[in-house]
């Protein structure tokens, strides 16, 4: 299987990033762990206003004790850092992102961006008022399959795409039970939540595959009675020349196997993607990831015999992008910029669902 590593994202010896990374929660291990890897960064302060969380990713991360703060403010001001890697939730961004552009940093900001598509549009203005260059972190591009899918397509062997589906599944929120472990409790409490949380992944994907649609219209449904959000949905997405559908639930049984056992509430996602040319037509399908492509006279041929949404590898290969880009100039895939376009979408879904209406884009 071909190597997934952008052939751009190869670092200079010379040259090392200080990363100073704030919210050492959850989902930072992915963020820490991929910074350890790539030789021309280094995790030289960590912020978060849990003191025990702190040290406990101190230790594991080789961080001097020195080197933890309680606020970026603090942070900024006595840490020797290039770049500050915000891994907090949306609403802290346009203040933190604004402290730290002003400090004259390089930021790499957790999705989803911001709790608005105006609050975004502030963090952009920001981030360019004192010429600091913001990227988003959007991992799910990077994702084995997701760039496997994209080298086939610029291979130009499916041809003129006609229909593209994707389907994610997952038994999720029906299982969020009161009292129930939950690694990210703040779900339950969202009032867009599929489309929202997750929405800025598959959308910033869609876009990497698809480019930008010009239209959309989506119905969306709260079921499971443990959350307040969005957990199930379909959206169509209009172009010139070929549409595309999203089918998304995380009420459904459909690839549920056996009995569940588990200690804590974590995501099952289950993934299938069906894009259909004039040529050719492509599976991804199965909790295996099995991506396939079938010719005009019926004929398989195994792109790889499995995928796997390698959440970790994809932080490494984005992080590595973020710090090539930093060394060469170029500009980043999901700059905040970009990051507009994939919001703009997923503020849509909402829009369109509750109004019943198509939404069009200029």
């Amino acid at each position: 299987m071909p190597d997934c590593l952008p052939k751009e994202a190869k670092q200079e010896d010379d040259l090392v990033f200080k990363v100073g990374l704030i919210g050492t929660g959850f989902w930072s291990e992915k963020h820490l762990r991929a910074w350890q890897r790539i030789p021309n960064a280094q995790i030289a302060a960590l912020c978060n206003r849990s003191k025990e969380k702190l040290l406990r990713k101190a230790d594991e991360y080789g961080v001097p004790h020195d080197q933890l703060y309680s606020s970026l403010e603090e942070m900024l001001e006595r840490a020797d850092i290039d770049i500050v890697d915000i891994v907090t939730p949306p609403e802290t961004h346009l203040e933190l992102v604004k402290l730290a552009a002003k400090a004259g940093k390089h930021i790499m900001c957790q999705k989803p961006f911001a709790p608005s598509y105006e609050e975004a549009e502030a963090i952009v203005a920001a981030a360019r008022q004192h010429g600091a260059r913001l990227m988003v972190t959007e991992n799910w591009r990077w994702l084995q399959p997701i760039q496997l899918i994209k080298q086939v397509m610029e291979s130009g062997v499916l041809g003129s795409i006609r229909v593209a589906r994707f389907i994610h599944s997952d038994y999720f929120t029906e299982r969020m039970k009161p009292g129930a472990n939950l690694p990210q409790p703040f779900l339950t409490k969202m009032p867009k939540l599929m489309f929202y949380e997750m929405g800025v992944h598959w959308y910033d994907t869609w876009r990497f595959l698809f480019g930008d649609p010009k239209r959309l219209y989506a119905e969306t449904r709260s079921f499971s009675p443990n959350v307040v959000g969005d957990d199930s949905g379909v959206v169509t997405l209009g172009y010139d020349d070929f549409y595309g559908l999203m089918d998304i639930c995380w009420v459904t049984r459909r690839e549920l196997t056996g009995p569940i056992i588990e200690e804590q509430v974590d995501a099952r996602f289950v993934e299938h993607f069906v894009i259909d040319g004039d040529r050719a037509t492509l599976k991804m399908y199965g909790s295996e990831g099995k991506i396939v492509l079938i010719d005009n006279d019926g004929q398989e041929s195994v792109v790889a015999e499995r995928t796997e949404l390698d959440h970790e590898e994809s932080h490494y290969r984005l992080q590595s992008h973020f710090v090539d880009c930093l060394t060469s100039g170029r500009p980043f895939q999901t700059s905040g910029e970009d990051n507009l376009l994939t919001l703009r979408l997923a503020f849509a879904t909402y829009e369109s669902s509750e109004k019943r209406q198509v939404v069009h884009f200029d």
